[in-house]
């Protein structure tokens, strides 16, 4: 499975049959590395919680390609309202889907969607555990830090996508202890650096991370393989 950050939270995974965007906030967002235009043939988007920078573009390319949207239940009736295909979950499912299974996992954070008469309800905010050809993504959303995050360990996670930006999210020292209860073979540190208020120290999260687990620090644009 290829992996591509586009900055910020985003995230396009591709496997077999299977491409696939994670909070497609790319208009408006000063670090992201691709555009909506760029995408023509998404089958899927996963939408953490309502925040304009995590929902972003996803109507737009949604109803462009075609794709189902994953998400919680109130945010797939908004979706569903503008025209998208949607199917709702809420903390705690986990479905069969075409491409492999789906869970969505708590998050700790706020979830409004921006209306024109003002915020509207988002529902809970999440995470989501991806499975595609026996390979396992975590993407952890806005999220601080739970305990809860203990029990993925045993979800054998491949590749973890932790914030680490801090003020909104976990910081460095937080996410470093979300990796260490997760305990995926890998982690991408993701949510930092977008703007000032959330810049973070990769470095220092590096080291703090348990031995045995590979941080793999990627620029918007870049990709990994699991």
């Amino acid at each position: 499975m290829k992996i591509r950050f586009l900055g910020h939270s985003a995230v396009y995974m591709e496997d077999t049959g299977f491409k696939a965007l994670i909070d497609p906030f790319l208009t408006g967002n000063s670090a992201a590395a691709a555009k909506p235009a760029d995408f023509s043939d998404i089958n899927y988007i996963f939408v953490t919680h309502g925040h304009g920078d995590h929902l972003g573009d996803t109507i737009e390319i949604a109803k462009k390609c075609g794709a189902l949207v994953f998400c919680n239940f109130e945010i797939s009736s908004y979706l569903a309202k503008n025209g998208v295909n949607v199917h709702a979950m809420h903390i705690g499912g986990r479905v069969k889907t075409d491409f492999g299974t789906l869970k969505m996992t708590p998050a700790l954070h706020g979830s409004g969607i921006e209306g024109e008469n003002g915020i509207i309800c988002g529902g809970n905010p999440c995470g989501f555990v991806i499975e595609v050809g026996g390979k396992k993504v975590y993407h952890a959303g806005d999220t601080g830090l739970t305990m809860d995050m203990q029990l993925l360990k045993c979800e054998n996670i491949d590749l973890a996508l932790i914030p680490v930006g801090g003020n909104f999210t976990m910081d460095v020292t937080d996410g470093a202890k979300a990796v260490e209860f997760v305990s995926p073979k890998a982690v991408v540190p993701i949510h930092y650096d977008t703007f000032p208020l959330i810049k973070a120290d990769i470095g220092a999260f590096e080291k703090s991370v348990p031995s045995g687990i590979k941080v793999i620090k990627l620029l918007p644009g870049e990709e990994t393989k699991i």
